[in-house]
């Protein structure tokens, strides 16, 4: 396993698309300069909580553990049967408000 000393978490922030990657690997970095969890998470302007987080999942998952999980977060767009039933559901209470108001 990875240590974090072995580590250059500069070069692998500048090969990263995702902007949460990017901050896990910063605060890895101010980590392993000895910065404490606490001014970590004052520099970089995120919750303590998730500093312990990042830190913790890396030493005891590595790398890999703090890769995005599929799945994760909601979907950008909505599925073709979530339009339709979105649809529905628009004409149906624009109707009820139409009819409420004769």
């Amino acid at each position: 396993m990875d240590t974090i000393e072995s580590i250059d978490f500069k070069s692998l922030i500048g090969q990263q698309k995702t902007m949460q990657m990017k901050m896990r690997l910063l605060a890895l970095e101010h980590f392993k300069q000895g910065h404490s969890r606490t001014q970590i998470a004052q520099s970089l302007m995120v919750s303590r909580t998730s500093v312990n987080k990042w830190i913790h999942t890396f030493l005891n998952k590595g790398l890999e553990g703090l890769q995005e999980k599929p799945g994760t977060g909601r979907p950008a767009f909505l599925t073709l049967n979530q339009r339709e039933q979105l649809r529905q559901y628009i004409q149906e209470k624009a109707m009820d408000a139409t009819a409420s108001a004769f």
